[in-house]
């Protein structure tokens, strides 16, 4: 079968090594790896997610809603060759910004090679020649230098300091 077979998520970006898809609540064992690296809960935010079943109703409750309203979401991140998951990376509407803001992560044995890179400039192209947005920001924690130089990367420049809820006491908005 193709790539649209079921249980598969949309195939939505192609770059030179990766392939980024619509997840689906069948990703639901890679996402709650992802979501409970020391990582993602230092710079992101501990989910709560300690089961697959938690992952499932995740994805199904906060992730694939945003496709059918916003028309854009995360994003799983695979290698091309081999359909690895290596991360999600993608493109959020939050309730309490007003820009939509882009957002990665990679599994901690994928960093440092470029791919949240890669998988972000495309996101960022993405978004601006498809979907049509006019502004992405970016939000990070104060302490997350990785991120902080992905988004300057990617031509974003400081603009202040926020506060989101249910992370941090403070984020940082790149714009």
């Amino acid at each position: 079968m193709g790539k649209g077979r079921l249980g598969m998520g949309m195939k939505i970006l192609e770059t030179e090594r990766l392939l980024l898809r619509r997840l689906t609540t069948k990703d639901a064992d890679f996402m709650l790896k992802l979501m409970n690296e020391p990582g993602f809960i230092k710079y992101v935010a501990d989910r709560g997610l300690r089961t697959t079943a938690d992952a499932a109703e995740y994805i199904s409750q906060k992730i694939i809603p945003s496709y059918a309203r916003f028309g854009f979401g995360f994003y799983r991140v695979d290698l091309k060759e081999s359909k690895t998951a290596i991360g999600i990376c993608g493109l959020v509407k939050r309730g309490t910004l007003e820009e939509v803001d882009i957002g990665f992560s990679v599994l901690q044995r994928f960093c440092g090679k470029g791919y949240a890179y890669e998988a972000a400039a495309a996101v960022m192209q993405y978004g601006r020649n498809v979907l049509g947005l006019p502004r992405i920001v970016g939000v990070t924690a104060p302490d997350n230098r990785a991120s902080i130089h992905l988004l300057k990367k990617l031509g974003l420049k400081l603009q202040r300091r926020i506060h989101l809820p249910g992370y941090g006491p403070e984020s940082l908005l790149f714009g």
